[in-house]
């Protein structure tokens, strides 16, 4: 079972902490704040009152096997900063940390963070490209340069079958099934042909995405 400590529990961080739970993961969760830790208690395998700046507070928590560290106080840079400090020394070699700008993005890769999100910009940069694109649905990046796509079945693309359609040559796409309420269906036959009310999960190039939607409208 992966464990992971979550340090700042604003909004983020409680989201994350509470996922990460959710998919079968321990978390320990840490704030300063006794009410934030109070709200995410029964949600986390662990919650705890501390200051994350206090290295011999974050050693006596037992993380130094733990697979990643996120820093979720984005809005206050030296706290993010000696959280990342102290989770390196300490040992972990996956390291997150929420930012608010390029400036502190840039210092937070300096001192040992491995991965810098900035939620606010990659939510509005998700809700530009969906509202873009008239046949996308959601869109999910899952690495630099490919997103999981749900998408209703674009017009040019009814009566043909995922055989004739060539997606994966034309476009590289990968078809992943068919989504029928919240359930995904992978059992799809390739020869059968697509009807215009259906909808699709597909893992598809992000540059590509708002393009593909033009070329099939």
């Amino acid at each position: 079972m992966q464990q992971y400590i979550v340090l700042g529990l604003g909004v983020f961080g409680s989201k994350v902490a509470k996922t990460l739970v959710e998919n079968g993961a321990e978390v320990v969760a840490v704030d300063k704040d006794s009410e934030c830790v109070r709200r995410i208690s029964d949600n986390v395998t662990r919650a705890e009152v501390g200051d994350v700046t206090n290295i011999e507070f974050l050693k006596s928590l037992g993380i130094e096997d733990f697979d990643c560290g996120i820093v979720a106080m984005g809005n206050h840079i030296e706290e993010s900063l000696l959280a990342v400090m102290n989770l390196k020394e300490i040992g972990l070699e996956n390291i997150i940390a929420k930012s608010k700008n390029n400036r502190f993005e840039m210092v937070l890769e300096k001192v040992g963070a491995t991965r810098v999100v900035r939620p606010e910009k990659e939510m509005g940069d998700k809700l530009a490209r969906a509202l873009l694109c008239k046949n996308i649905i959601d869109l999910t990046e899952i690495d630099d340069m490919n997103s999981v796509v749900e998408m209703h079945v674009p017009h040019a693309w009814t009566h043909q079958s995922i055989i004739s359609l060539n997606l994966r040559q034309k476009y590289g796409i990968n078809i992943l099934g068919r989504k029928e309420g919240s359930q995904l269906k992978v059992d799809l036959d390739p020869n059968a042909p697509l009807t215009e009310g259906d909808t699709l999960v597909l893992i598809a190039p992000t540059d590509d995405i708002q393009l593909l939607d033009l070329k099939l409208d």
